[in-house]
């Protein structure tokens, strides 16, 4: 049991959000068993339609394009994701709205009445307050991202209707494992025996495949089973017994969202017996999705864009997405990032296309000093070749500050990249009185 003092009858949400940070003795504990008990002991039961979506990259995109096609089709719809950007309520929508503090606070009494002497992560308690919200608003489907993996994740358990893998990568090294197989083997465990299992992996670990075969799960693989096709107007999705023609691109932006909205179609088909969805709602849908801080595009010059990716694999992809925005003279990168992260390989995939680097530093025990970030990036970059330039280095104390000095140094046809962690991101919008 907890020392600290469950948090009374006027407690506000902040006041809730430190009490749970404080009630276990570590932030991650990978498990189910805890979870379940609670679960049971609330009765918790979704009847909806449930979509779980883990993966590497390309959760979050998916997600957002699922929901959005779902509110277009007129369904009524709940979505769980994490982390939050800038407020914790962004991590519960119910027909696109995010959740009060009121309807938060009042699952977190409900959870705490019902846990007893069970110690819960934040995560995990979260979870279920969120699951309990949905499971009172009478919704027809509900989205839901995997956390941290997939086996062990709070997410998982829930009973899948649908299972989504996006990507495996490296990632959450210290708790998945150091190879794609294991990380593979950790995030196939959101399918389940029967059921639609989607990977949109265009190479997928042997463990993925395996853990499906072993299961009898109903697998779905990008390239055999669906598909998608485009040219510079309008893309199409072929599925196994559906198509969908003449689709405009995806309002979320980037490389890789074709392969996001094709494996959420792919998702949809594969329960449209249930759900259907007609072809305008899908239109409309990935027109209206959005993702903060996904390359997300500020209006204005300089161009800012804002980008969450802290692992090499999102930061390629991040490369890529730079490299199809036309010419800039400059890029300036503000860059933010935990010190459990992969920083040499994101930064060697980057490299070559920053001109200044402004190193910011993070709070918390993950954190690290914008000058220790600036010496580990100045060790990472590739080496300049002969007559060529090396880029500037400048340290500060956040990102917020690192912005600042980016803004006064860019030039108005320039572009400011502010990536390497929500945290940085989330600074950054909120130094610019923006909301997620």
């Amino acid at each position: 049991m907890s020392s600290v003092r469950t948090p009374d009858a006027s407690a506000t949400l902040s006041d809730w959000l430190r009490y749970l940070e404080s009630i276990h003795a570590t932030a991650i504990d990978m498990g189910l068993d805890r979870v379940r008990d609670v679960a049971a002991r609330m009765g918790l039961e979704l009847s909806a339609i449930k979509f779980v979506v883990g993966g590497t990259n390309g959760k979050g995109s998916t997600c957002a394009m699922l929901e959005a096609i779902l509110l277009a089709a007129g369904y009524k719809v709940g979505l769980y994701t994490s982390p939050h950007l800038i407020d914790f309520n962004e991590r519960a929508r119910i027909n696109g709205q995010i959740a009060t503090d009121d309807a938060l606070i009042a699952q977190f009494q409900a959870v705490e009445a019902a846990r007893g002497d069970v110690s819960l992560t934040y995560f995990e308690f979260t979870t279920l307050a969120i699951l309990r919200l949905f499971s009172q608003s009478r919704l027809d489907a509900v989205v839901l991202e995997v956390g941290l993996g997939g086996r062990l994740d709070a997410v998982n358990i829930v009973d899948a209707d649908c299972a989504i893998v996006t990507s495996v990568d490296l990632d959450h090294t210290d708790w998945l494992g150091d190879t794609r197989e294991k990380i593979g083997f950790e995030k196939a465990h959101i399918y389940r025996a029967g059921r639609p299992a989607i990977c949109s992996d265009p190479v997928p670990p042997q463990s993925l495949l395996d853990y499906v075969q072993e299961i009898g799960a109903d697998l779905w693989l990008f390239g055999r089973d669906y598909n998608y096709s485009g040219d510079r107007q309008q893309w199409a999705y072929g599925g196994r017994d559906q198509r969908r023609n003449s689709l405009a691109y995806p309002a979320l932006r980037g490389a890789n969202q074709l392969l996001n909205a094709s494996a959420a179609l792919a998702a949809l088909e594969s329960v449209r017996d249930r759900l259907p969805v007609q072809q305008q709602a899908v239109r409309l849908g990935l027109l209206q999705a959005s993702l903060p801080g996904r390359f997300q595009i500020l209006p204005g010059q300089p161009a800012v864009i804002l980008d969450v990716a802290h692992n090499p694999h999102a930061a390629a992809v991040l490369a890529q997405n730079l490299d199809n925005m036309g010419f800039h003279p400059y890029t300036h990168a503000v860059f933010g990032m935990l010190n459990d992260k992969d920083l040499a390989g994101v930064v060697a995939k980057l490299g070559t296309r920053v001109d200044h680097w402004y190193c910011a530093g993070l709070p918390g025990p993950r954190g690290t000093s914008g000058q220790a970030l600036a010496e580990q990036v100045a060790a990472a970059l590739p080496p300049v070749p002969a007559g060529g330039e090396s880029p500037g280095i400048a340290s500060y104390p956040d990102p917020a500050q690192a912005f600042a000095a980016a803004r006064e140094r860019a030039g108005e046809n320039d572009r400011i990249v502010v990536f390497g962690s929500f945290l940085t991101v989330a600074s950054v919008l909120q130094a610019l009185g923006r909301k997620a």
